[in-house]
């Protein structure tokens, strides 16, 4: 089985959008987690799945959950997962840094 590894700031995006949509209705948060992990298994079996965002990060790719982007790149033994983002957020100055 590949392997998911998740930057910090991944975690701490897929928290803040837990809790942001928790807020409001806990079982959606956890609904839509399920799907990235869902999402993120397909990726890490078939790591050329998504699209490439070449134009963000070199060797990046991202798919789209919903109206949020997972962001990953392909490493030895799966993928590692670099930031999820709501589709609408200013995405070039989110990968400046």
């Amino acid at each position: 089985m590949a392997r998911i590894a998740r930057s910090k700031p991944a975690r701490l995006d897929t928290a803040d959008i837990w809790q942001y949509i928790a807020e409001d209705n806990p079982i959606a948060a956890d609904k839509l987690i399920e799907l990235f992990d869902k999402k993120l298994k397909l990726a890490a079996e078939s790591p050329g799945l998504g699209r490439p965002r070449d134009d963000l990060m070199p060797g990046l790719r991202s798919i789209r959950v919903s109206k949020y982007l997972l962001f990953y790149r392909s490493v030895p033994d799966g993928i590692e997962l670099i930031r999820v983002l709501h589709g609408a957020r200013d995405l070039p100055r989110l990968f400046e840094s």
